[in-house]
């Protein structure tokens, strides 16, 4: 195993046993911009899940890995970026999870194009957990709605939350932004069967992340190294 991947595992199972967790907590790899031929290596180091930020980007390096005689279905592909209309069809058929459903309107199409697949597509609900005007999410008093909206749709699965607080420098701030995600977390845990995600969390703050309540965390810089642009 690779000395990065080593100790970001190690970091979060430490983390995770400090705070008193009794499940697991997940690493989602964050590989946007990275050629496909770092994902096929982290992958032979035993990791499964991996994180792109475009749709496009993410169906090329797809492609590439299926040429590269990669199983299809050996990873599982999360959508973290932000999703727009016209995706919606590529993101549902070339997916597992959507981590950043904000708005009421992708619903309808994701569930429709995701007919026909083996699964549901997983769905975690964005919140823009600081009100940043430059930031994707939806409000934290509009989750409930949204939340059941995604419910109701046949061909999707609510798995819980995601977030990405405001990059504050005191780290007592971004504490607080995670308990506030955490109490929207256990809310709709409250109201809906089969939530169990709180993806928060990434390479300068996971462990904190965790300390709150994060099931997931999002790491790029720390296991790839700094991207390109």
């Amino acid at each position: 195993m690779s000395a990065p991947l080593q100790q970001i595992l190690a970091r979060i199972e430490t983390a995770a046993r400090a705070a008193g967790r009794d499940g697991p907590v997940s690493l989602l790899a964050v590989s946007k911009t990275q050629p496909a031929s770092a994902v096929l290596a982290l992958h032979r180091l035993g990791q499964h899940a991996f994180g792109e930020n475009y749709v496009q980007e993410a169906q090329a390096k797809q492609r590439a890995l299926a040429e590269a005689g990669l199983a299809d279905g050996a990873l599982e592909w999360h959508l973290i970026g932000p999703l727009q209309s016209n995706k919606a069809r590529e993101a549902a058929l070339h997916f597992d999870w959507l981590q950043s459903l904000d708005r009421e309107k992708l619903v309808a199409p994701l569930s429709r194009h995701r007919a026909g697949r083996p699964t549901p597509l997983n769905v975690l609900i964005q919140v823009n957990i600081d009100g940043e005007a430059s930031k994707s999410g939806c409000a934290p008093d509009a989750v409930p709605g949204l939340a059941r909206q995604v419910v109701a749709a046949k061909y999707l699965r609510l798995r819980g939350l995601m977030a990405i607080p405001e990059p504050a420098a005191d780290p007592a701030r971004r504490r607080t932004a995670f308990r506030r995600m955490r109490a929207l977390f256990d809310g709709l845990r409250a109201e809906h069967d089969g939530i169990d995600t709180l993806s928060m969390g990434m390479s300068d703050d996971f462990e904190l992340a965790i300390a709150e309540g994060a099931t997931m965390v999002r790491v790029g810089t720390a296991l790839f190294g700094r991207r390109g642009a």
